[in-house]
């Protein structure tokens, strides 16, 4: 029968280790953290790049390459993506509503820039006006043989 005299812990529990308690805990003295150094000290933690004193590896490979501030990036739409579809006037804001480019996050901030990819047996003979912010040369050429305009905003 149980009593309040005789209540014990609930099954599958376990005490929370103490350390630092005394000599009869098993975790006295050093409590876990071996002899001095700097792990044994508190707020004593190692970043997860040091090698122990030895030449980091950061430091040990060479720097390569360059990497230009300047550099524009673009939101591309290839003249295969329009295709098959029936419109006849494009702009930005069009081109985001379609789905045809990247209109959230940070290459929705890109400039568009019209390219002339297309794919295999694939010909582009529609009559498009197309407005973005850069067109590839032979884009330019391909929407003007078919009697469309590209317009640099």
């Amino acid at each position: 029968m149980l009593n309040l005299h005789n209540l014990g812990k609930p099954a599958g529990r376990k005490a929370k280790k103490r350390l630092g308690k005394g000599e009869g805990s098993g975790w006295g003295s050093q409590a876990g953290r071996g002899h001095k150094g700097r792990k044994a000290r508190s707020g004593g933690t190692v970043h997860p790049w040091f090698e122990g004193g030895q030449m980091p590896i950061q430091r040990r490979l060479p720097k390569r390459g360059f990497k230009n501030p300047f550099r524009v990036s673009y939101r591309v739409l290839n003249l295969s993506r329009l295709v098959g579809l029936e419109e006849t006037e494009y702009d930005i804001a069009k081109m985001e509503l379609m789905g045809l480019i990247p209109s959230k996050g940070q290459k929705g901030r890109f400039p568009v820039k019209v390219l002339a990819t297309l794919n295999e047996n694939e010909e582009f003979t529609q009559k498009v006006n197309i407005k973005a912010n850069a067109f590839s040369k032979r884009a330019k050429e391909i929407i003007e043989a078919n009697g469309g305009k590209a317009e640099v905003v």
